[in-house]
């Protein structure tokens, strides 16, 4: 498992939906990222995220252009 330490918490836009339930997200310093939902946020189905919508993702430090979303704002 991974520490905490491991990863940079950005708030993001999603740019476009890409296959496999991956997202490119822009994030506020202009570093395009693709982003996977968190285990949660896929097992609800109960939260949609489209293109336009703000995120928080986790950014892995091991390898920048890789990404969880963790949080959907409304």
């Amino acid at each position: 498992m991974a520490d905490e330490d491991e990863y940079i918490r950005m708030r993001g836009t999603v740019q476009k939906v890409l296959r496999s339930a991956t997202f490119l997200v822009e994030l506020e310093g202009g570093l395009e990222v693709t982003a996977r939902p968190s285990g949660r946020m896929r097992r609800g189905r109960m939260i949609r995220i489209l293109p336009g919508d703000e995120v928080d993702v986790e950014v892995s430090t091991y390898d920048p252009t890789k990404g969880r979303i963790v949080w959907r704002y409304r």
